[in-house]
């Protein structure tokens, strides 16, 4: 398995706060467009970056808009995001993140679900018993996926686990996830239909009744938006406001130096240390089931 580091710009917890991506060799890299989607096995494998660690609330995700697409902490109307904890939860399930070379085209209508696709890489819920960091790469399997509408977008989430997982023999599908983790597809449903509604938006819906699709579906719905993503790559699509900066996709327009690379990162604000929270991410939130 090919080996990534990170490096932090700016203070965590701040608007400043980026981190950076290196591949094995030390150079800077874009994760959403050099890190490869495939993790090259005989069984169907992804790499996933993870994003968000379990049980925390920092909305933390892929920066689609900035070079070399660092993470940063999501803001909404001037603040900084975190995500609310609906009891009894407490902050994010899984540990959350997406899949590189994945691409949900806004200007294609999903013919299954009637919607726009959201514009961000594919999501990924990775149901595992280890906590991963921010920015870790993880080998997953894909188990199933979720068809969450959000707002009017179609956000597909991928149900998944680490292949290093000491359930991962046994856990191959959703059906498996049903008999070996009860309650927790349940309690999937439940959060994405009511994380926004603290912040004043109603429930969302799901396509499906809000039923999960097997692995096959889900591996179809990946290599489409993987093929969005090489178009969006190859200026053969709309990317809007993406930024589509990379090091390694030689064929792409986009293509950049190391130095270029280098010369982003060292632009950004120094690391700082520290560490703040908002006083938010304690509390809990009620809602009738």
């Amino acid at each position: 398995m090919a080996r990534y580091g990170t490096e932090q710009r700016g203070r965590p917890s701040s608007p400043d706060y980026r981190l950076y991506f290196k591949n094995a060799d030390g150079k800077y890299i874009s994760p959403f467009h050099d890190i490869p989607l495939f993790a090259g096995s005989k069984e169907v494998l992804f790499n996933m970056i993870v994003e968000v660690p379990r049980w925390t609330n920092a909305k933390m995700e892929i920066a689609t808009e900035e070079p070399l697409n660092p993470i940063k902490q999501d803001m909404k109307k001037g603040k900084l995001r975190y995500v609310a904890n609906i009891f009894p939860h407490k902050g994010y399930i899984w540990n959350y993140g997406a899949l590189p070379q994945t691409w949900e085209d806004p200007n294609h209508t999903d013919k299954i679900t009637g919607c726009c696709g959201d514009n961000d890489p594919i999501d990924v819920c990775e149901i595992g018993s280890k906590i991963r960091s921010s920015g870790e790469i993880v080998q997953v399997k894909v188990l199933g996926v979720l068809a969450l509408l959000d707002e009017g977008e179609t956000d597909w989430k991928i149900i998944a686990i680490s292949v290093d997982d000491p359930d991962a023999q046994k856990i191959h599908g959703i059906d498996d996830v049903r008999k070996h983790k009860p309650g927790y597809l349940e309690a999937t449903v439940d959060w994405f239909r009511l994380y926004k509604v603290p912040d004043g938006k109603p429930e969302n819906q799901f396509a499906f009744n809000g039923e999960f699709k097997d692995k096959d579906f889900a591996v179809e719905i990946i290599k489409s938006t993987h093929e969005y993503w090489k178009a969006l790559l190859h200026k053969k699509a709309d990317g809007g406001t993406i930024n589509r900066t990379n090091v390694l996709m030689s064929g792409s327009p986009f293509c950049c130096s190391e130095g270029d690379a280098r010369a982003i990162v060292q632009s950004a604000p120094v690391p700082v240390k520290g560490d703040s929270f908002s006083l938010e991410v304690d509390s809990w939130h009620f809602f009738p089931k």
